[in-house]
């Protein structure tokens, strides 16, 4: 590092070439404008070390795989491993999503990531009134064993790593996980995979609950509990940022508040009386990688150098393994623009450069032609192939950290670990996340800052290309994958061929079982949601006995 007097001589040399260079330039080729980041971080035109001394800096970088994991989680990151490519998919029938399954891995993906149906995550069976429309169009319909056991069939899980991004009814999908493996053979301890449970963005950020924040949070401890003790390979929950970031959030704000979510996970585990070196190594992430390249990266490095901080020092653990930042990233689906879908192309590549760049764990890229539809095959195959390429072509994962180092990233990730500091800090003020919640701030937060970006797309202050600016008449086109509407009917009719098959009785028994011990506070609910699915009772009748017992969520009046 350099001393006082060598920063002192970097700021007057800065000084003097703002002056007189930099001057002389201006006058005969003015700068575009105002510089910011999306986090509204002013961008100068040059950094120096000067820019990056005393602002909450740690001077030293540090190494990988060592606090405050600033430079990575492992030692040798990508060197030893690539992350794990996991594309996200799932829609129509079981038998639909199996097959596209079967095809990405023949493709070259290392893991699975399973999309549920809208039904499905707010806890209706195929047949309820409010399915009607939705059944398997924005992801899988999964309303028995039944289903998932299809989804799964043939596909090894002592084999590979499963991610499930369901939330209000976690428990009733990893319970019927948990189950398959047992008729595959794969005892659950050695059941490896995530499943998403972060019900508390749901409330901020995307509106997919059920229970209010009470039970659902006693939900949320239980999967920790249970899979502590019988599961112990399985990530208990992968905290969101990325539906909080989409849903206009800036990236401080994406890591604030997905951090306030998480400090209120770990305090409610801690509060049932685990211990947090038990369960924190078990705790995963969920970010959103955008376009502007460098704040991005700064992101992550700033995210993992907080998290291990709070751990850490908040939460007094102990284990080098509870102070780490593992997360998965997906790029950004509301930057997909249905004008001149082919673009999309390269910003999904530049987002998941970021998120290499950055140091992820897992990486889903989206497909061009989202802006319209589920992904096609050609289309996902792309996405697939823009991983592979960074992977085995670019060189940026040849090496560590590639931009640690570089005054403007660095200068980037102090300034986002300090004013996602703030925030957290305001949010503790209150109450902590779900006070916070409740009081609407995040939520208004987050409006605020989508209705500013909107603002400066339509005066063009912010330019999307093919959208506002360089635009085009002519139609590029798509080949938009259909969902046939007839898959209803045939999944209502399974639906309807299981329930006459079952042993009735024996589900009547399972779900009064679950019923009474959803009444007392402090019993684990998990083994009776595993009893309840082995008898085939459907998702809707588990949630509905849950409904009977917590009730459901009303949000409220943010204005």
């Amino acid at each position: 590092m350099f001393d006082g007097e060598e920063l002192g001589k970097i700021r007057r040399e800065k000084e003097r070439w703002e002056r007189e260079i930099v001057a002389k330039s201006l006058e005969r080729l003015p700068e575009r404008g105002e510089f910011l980041t999306s986090s509204d971080i002013p961008v100068s035109r040059l950094y120096t070390p000067a820019d990056i001394a005393g602002l909450n800096y740690f001077g030293d970088l540090g190494f990988p795989g060592e606090y405050p994991f600033t430079r990575g989680v492992y030692p040798t990151m990508y060197r030893a491993r690539f992350w794990t490519m996991r594309q996200y998919a799932g829609f129509g029938t079981a038998e639909q999503t199996n097959q596209r399954f079967k095809y990405l891995l023949s493709q070259g993906q290392t893991g699975l990531s399973v999309a549920f149906d809208f039904p499905t995550q707010v806890g209706y069976d195929c047949d309820h009134p409010m399915a009607r429309g939705e059944v398997g169009k924005a992801g899988v319909s999964v309303s028995t064993l039944r289903d998932m056991e299809i989804v799964f069939d043939g596909i090894p899980l002592d084999k590979i790593t499963t991610s499930m991004t369901i939330n209000a009814p976690a428990a009733v999908l990893l319970a019927m996980y948990i189950v398959v493996g047992e008729k595959q053979g794969v005892p659950q301890n050695i059941l490896d995979g995530t499943v998403q449970n972060d019900i508390l963005k749901e409330y901020v950020a995307r509106g997919m609950y059920i229970f209010p924040p009470k039970p659902s949070m006693r939900l949320v401890t239980d999967i920790f509990e249970y899979c502590a003790k019988n599961v112990p390979k399985w990530n208990t929950i992968s905290i969101s940022g990325y539906h909080i970031r989409e849903a206009g959030a800036t990236a401080v704000q994406e890591i604030a508040f997905t951090f306030a979510n998480a400090i209120a996970y770990v305090q409610a585990a801690i509060d049932r009386g685990l211990d947090v070196d038990k369960f924190a190594g078990r705790l995963s992430f969920f970010f959103a990688a955008h376009n502007n390249l460098f704040e991005e990266v700064a992101k992550f490095r700033a995210a993992r150098r907080l998290w291990a901080r709070v751990m850490r020092e908040r939460f007094g653990a102990k284990n080098p393994t509870s102070w780490m930042l593992r997360f998965h990233t997906q790029t950004s689906g509301v930057s997909l623009t249905a004008q001149q879908p082919l673009n999309n192309i390269i910003r999904v590549t530049i987002q998941a450069l970021a998120a290499v760049l950055g140091g992820t764990q897992s990486l889903h890229t989206n497909s061009f032609d989202e802006a319209y539809a589920l992904p096609s095959e050609q289309a996902v195959t792309i996405a697939l192939r823009t991983q592979q390429i960074i992977a085995y072509e670019s060189g940026v994962a040849d090496t560590i950290d590639p931009l640690g180092g570089s005054y403007y990233v660095e200068y980037l990730t102090n300034q986002i670990e300090e004013k996602a500091a703030k925030y957290i800090e305001q949010i503790d003020n209150m109450g902590g996340a779900v006070a916070a919640i409740e009081k609407g701030f995040m939520q208004k937060e987050i409006m605020e800052s989508a209705y500013r970006y909107q603002k400066e797309v339509e005066s063009k202050r912010r330019i999307i290309v093919g959208v506002n600016e360089f635009i085009s008449e002519e139609k590029t086109p798509v080949k938009i994958l259909r969902i046939d509407p007839e898959i209803e009917v045939t999944l209502i009719k399974r639906l309807n061929e299981v329930k006459r098959q079952r042993n009735n009785a024996k589900v009547i028994e399972a779900l009064d079982h679950l019923r009474k011990a959803a009444e007392k506070e402090d019993v684990n609910l998990m083994p009776f949601i595993i009893e309840a699915v082995k008898e085939y009772a459907t998702l809707g009748e588990i949630c509905d006995t849950l409904r009977q017992v917590f009730g459901e969520y009303k949000p409220p009046s943010i204005f």
